[in-house]
């Protein structure tokens, strides 16, 4: 197989079925940061529920959120689920910012992708999938991120395999798709968007999904 052609087709076939798909839905980059944060084993329909509680309070703010009591944002959140251990790493996020970045985004986009991300790993509760994240779609920083749904469409038409690692999938990626802010942010958007309707983990619709028209030895069929 050769995996850049094939992942390459993959991104255009996804973008003619799904369109553009604007990701990440928010109004701040530090809204951003915030869902990243949220998201973290949790569904979406979860996070929204919290940042609009958050937003009712004018907490979509890194000082807001620093400076509030720990319990009463705990509460804020709770929808999310995990809201104790959340608040916490919503706090250190927040401080950390204010404390590299004099609370500003903006003063994150013109450090080098490389240094930021290694600093944005540092901070307890940040993962790579969560620091990536915050890179793509706060920064405007070209990394791909990888996540579950990446990882089972991936593995299930043979770019990978089921082992791979976090590092694995992302550099597969980094060496075959155009290495471009947009380009990852649509590619990862389109590939949750197919998990969802398609390539379920368990009842996967393969005989539907737009994928199985150039890659149709999906092992989601067995």
């Amino acid at each position: 197989m050769n995996i850049k052609k094939t992942l390459n087709r993959m991104y255009a076939l996804l973008e003619a079925h799904f369109g553009d798909l604007g990701w990440w839905p928010a109004e701040t980059d530090f809204e951003v940061v915030t869902g990243a944060i949220l998201t973290q084993n949790t569904s979406w329909k979860n996070v929204e529920k919290a940042i609009e509680r958050l937003k009712q309070k004018d907490m979509i703010d890194p000082v807001a959120v620093k400076n509030v009591k720990l319990e009463e944002l705990s509460q804020l959140i709770k929808p999310s689920g995990y809201h104790r251990v959340k608040a916490r790493r919503l706090k250190t996020i927040a401080q950390f910012i204010i404390e590299n970045f004099e609370g500003s985004i903006k003063n994150m986009k013109s450090m080098k992708s490389e240094r930021l991300r290694k600093m944005l790993l540092s901070v307890n509760g940040v993962g790579p999938e969560t620091a990536d994240s915050i890179l793509l779609y706060a920064a405007g920083k070209p990394v791909f991120v990888v996540d579950a749904y990446t990882k089972r469409i991936f593995a299930r038409h043979g770019i990978t395999d089921d082992e791979a690692s976090y590092e694995d999938v992302q550099s597969v990626v980094h060496s075959c798709v155009p290495k471009q802010a947009r380009t990852y942010n649509q590619f990862h958007a389109l590939l949750v968007e197919t998990a969802k309707n398609f390539c379920g983990k368990r009842k996967p619709l393969c005989e539907k999904c737009p994928l199985c028209i150039i890659l149709p030895k999906c092992r989601g069929k067995n």
